[in-house]
């Protein structure tokens, strides 16, 4: 019989006295994931009805296209949160914590 691996503590589990800040931050970001997930599901469905109704290739592709770019930045915005959590995690300067915000943008917008 195997042995579990002790469980690793999340970026997202501080260790430190302003523990409570991540979680404020994850809130907000939460519901923006949450909320382009819907938007994306929103999207998905649509993509069916034009499957069903018979729509062209062409029309399909390009809201596939749409659909997949949405559900990238999506996730994008996904890691971005986790990366900021790590760093306030670790009671950055508010130097760095712009730094890293502005290279999250960097990524979710070239990316």
């Amino acid at each position: 019989m195997a042995t579990r691996k002790p469980k690793m503590p999340l970026a997202t589990e501080c260790n430190t006295p302003t523990a409570s800040a991540p979680s404020a931050f994850r809130e907000e970001h939460e519901r923006d994931v949450v909320n382009r997930l819907k938007r994306i599901e929103g999207q998905v469905r649509a993509l069916i009805t034009m499957v069903e109704g018979g729509r062209s290739c062409e029309d399909v592709a390009q809201q596939m296209a749409a659909a997949r770019k949405a559900m990238d930045k999506t996730f994008y915005r996904m890691m971005a949160c986790s990366v900021m959590e790590a760093v306030s995690c670790n009671e950055p300067s508010s130097e760095t914590v712009r730094d890293v915000e502005r290279s999250t943008r960097i990524l979710e917008k070239y990316a």
